[in-house]
């Protein structure tokens, strides 16, 4: 069996070797915080429930399934800079910077609890920046653009909902 130098040093993108592997390093947190944030997200729809019910339910859908979509983008683009992809829980839980919510909250403990994730996952994304520019990757930085105008965005709507 090669090692994952051997299997990633042979691409010729532009991009050495060392730089793909620290921006897959970046790019697998942000898999690792956007599952998250997507199975949070989407146990939030299934378990919501009060007077909010039915605008939070399908909020929570809109929102979980723009999400999903958004994992596989990031993956996809790992996999273009020559390295495997995260994919189970186990590797998750240990990259990711959002922790799992134990019980059910009520509702607006879960719009706390989701702002909360989508700003830690744009964090996550924009502290890419700097090793993603200094490697002259494009096509990375136009994904991490993407992804913080979704949490950003995101994470506004859900704190408007907490105001008076």
């Amino acid at each position: 069996m090669t090692s994952k130098k051997a299997k990633t040093s042979s691409i010729d993108i532009g991009i050495n070797a060392n730089d793909r592997e620290k921006i897959v390093q970046g790019l697998s947190g942000l898999l690792a915080d956007s599952y998250t944030l997507y199975l949070m997200t989407h146990n939030f729809h299934w378990n919501v429930t009060g007077p909010q019910f039915n605008s939070l339910h399908l909020m929570f859908m809109a929102q979980y399934t723009e999400q999903w979509n958004a994992l596989d983008i990031i993956a996809e683009r790992i996999r273009a800079l020559g390295h495997p992809a995260p994919g189970t829980y186990k590797e998750f839980v240990k990259l990711a910077s959002i922790k799992e919510v134990e019980g059910t909250p009520k509702a607006n403990d879960m719009i706390r609890h989701l702002v909360s994730a989508q700003e830690a996952t744009a964090r996550t994304a924009r502290k890419l920046f700097p090793v993603v520019a200094a490697a002259d990757d494009q096509p990375t930085a136009d994904l991490l653009t993407q992804r913080l105008e979704v949490h950003e965005k995101t994470a506004w709507m859900l704190r408007s909902l907490l105001e008076e």
